[in-house]
């Protein structure tokens, strides 16, 4: 293993990877030497997503995907396998959310935020679990959130459920594939600097409470505790949840 590239040649899949945290994931990785494959619904976005990931490896790739729909999965996941030649890592950071109270959540948005942040999750496990079982290693981190730990305090009931679902999907993941070398974790961010958290309001109140500095994280703060767990370093960890939040929710 290149010392200096702990991630030397895997094949790291990122979902919502044209901005935010999935893009600077993915740009992470690269930097420690994997070949980022970035997956996203946004098709104007991920052409400038993938030229920066190029800047760093050459060999990065991209597809628009829609992670609740599974045939996209089948074919993505294929296709990468064969024009790079394995699946090493799968990052699930795509996730959707509307801010209102729990009253006013209509059925089929309840269904559609549930589809991308846990059915997706749960397409995006089955598709690779094959190819990590078959080489006896693999890397798959999942993206929660405190709110899945405590509730939303200021963004919506659908998605603080379909977090604490991915915490304990990751568990039950975790569990299963131990035996073939595959770990999988999760991150579970706070308050994190990003447009996503431009469309909660008033979340601006809760910084004075963050013991780090009184602000919120950065998206380079995510990328490294998801880099982590995908490499050797975290070989012994599995099921596990990592909060990244400045200590807001310590436990």
């Amino acid at each position: 293993m290149n010392k200096l590239k702990p991630l030397h040649n895997k094949v790291a899949l990122v979902t919502g990877a044209a901005q935010g945290v999935g893009l600077e994931t993915a740009l992470e990785l690269a930097r420690r030497g994997a070949i980022p494959v970035l997956l996203d619904t946004n098709a104007d976005k991920l052409p400038s997503a993938l030229s920066a990931a190029r800047e760093i490896e050459a060999r990065s790739r991209s597809f628009v995907i829609d992670v609740s729909k599974r045939d996209q999965w089948m074919r993505i996941v294929e296709e990468t396998h064969k024009q790079l030649g394995s699946i090493d890592v799968l990052v699930n950071c795509a996730a959707i959310f509307t801010v209102k109270p729990f009253e006013e959540i209509s059925e089929a948005e309840w269904d559609r935020v549930f589809a991308v942040n846990v059915k997706g999750i749960l397409f995006g496990c089955q598709e690779v679990s094959p190819y990590m079982r078959k080489q006896k290693w693999g890397r798959i981190i999942n993206l929660a959130s405190q709110a899945g730990k405590t509730g939303g305090l200021l963004i919506g009931a659908h998605y603080s459920a379909t977090k604490a679902a991915v915490i304990c999907m990751t568990k039950t993941f975790a569990a299963a594939l131990a035996v073939d070398n595959v770990t999988v974790n999760a991150i579970a961010p706070g308050i994190i600097n990003t447009d996503f958290l431009k469309g909660v309001p008033g979340i601006e109140n809760f910084f004075g409470r963050i013991p780090l500095g009184h602000r919120p994280g950065e998206a380079s703060d995510v990328a490294k505790a998801i880099s982590f767990f995908a490499s050797d370093d975290a070989r012994y960890l599995t099921g596990e949840t990592m909060d990244v939040n400045g200590g807001l929710l310590m436990d």
